[in-house]
């Protein structure tokens, strides 16, 4: 029998599972050409443009993480999107994690979570409680709509 220690401490940032576990779950958002981010400085660079920002939290949650994955792959099949997508991984990447939710302003830390940002301000958030009890297709019908009503360019008018 193996026996594995693992240190949790969080707190001093060593992340609180092996990467060798998380790995796959980071890697089916950024196969997807999401953009992870690992440090609090690339969540500011990333969230401080014009235009719209999806943040996805990732996180090892079995249950609500192993639905918002393939809701986001699938709500990425919609014609209308978000400018710019990025990932932050949940109880791995704190300092990210911590920055990214900083901007959620009025919502408690959530894992997973989805937030959508207009110009660096939040105008849609959708957190654990909304994915834990849904399938992956009602929640990417939601990010869809949030799509539509937030991401969706103006149509050009002619003369």
């Amino acid at each position: 029998m193996i026996e594995i220690e693992i240190d949790i401490e969080i707190e001093q940032g060593v992340e609180m599972y092996p990467e060798i576990m998380v790995s796959p779950m980071r890697e089916e958002l950024t196969y997807l050409g999401i953009e992870e981010l690992r440090t609090a400085d690339e969540v500011d660079r990333a969230l401080m443009h014009s235009g719209t920002t999806m943040v996805v939290v990732n996180s090892i949650c079995g249950c609500a993480a192993g639905r918002m994955r393939p809701a986001v792959r699938l709500a990425l099949q919609h014609s209308t999107q978000p400018d710019k997508i990025v990932t932050v991984f949940a109880g791995q990447d704190k300092e990210a994690t911590d920055r990214a939710r900083a901007y959620f302003t009025g919502y408690p830390p959530s894992s997973p979570s989805i937030g959508i940002l207009r110009d660096g301000k939040l105008v849609y958030m959708m957190q654990r409680s909304d994915i834990e009890t849904r399938e992956a297709n009602q929640i990417a019908t939601d990010l869809r709509a949030a799509f539509e009503k937030f991401c969706a360019k103006p149509a050009a008018t002619t003369r």
